[in-house]
């Protein structure tokens, strides 16, 4: 999360990717560092058990969402 939001605050647009219990934590934190609302996405807990196949194929159901969150963002 916090590099997602040093890079906005260095011009280049990103996207944070958090599991579902740590959104309330990546919403804090966005406020904490002066961003309330930041944009990110949140993806269901855990991953850690994943495979390598498995985790590429839920990136790729993110890329849309991510693209379109990048096109929308100011910056």
């Amino acid at each position: 999360m916090l590099d997602a939001i040093l890079f906005e605050r260095a011009g280049v647009p990103a996207i944070a990717v958090v599991t579902e219990p740590f959104r309330a934590t990546g919403e804090a934190m966005a406020t904490s560092w002066g961003m309330p609302g930041y944009r990110f996405l949140e993806v269901p807990h855990p991953i850690a058990n994943l495979d390598d196949k498995q985790l590429d194929e839920r990136a790729d159901r993110l890329v849309e969402e991510v693209v379109t969150l990048l096109r929308g963002a100011s910056g």
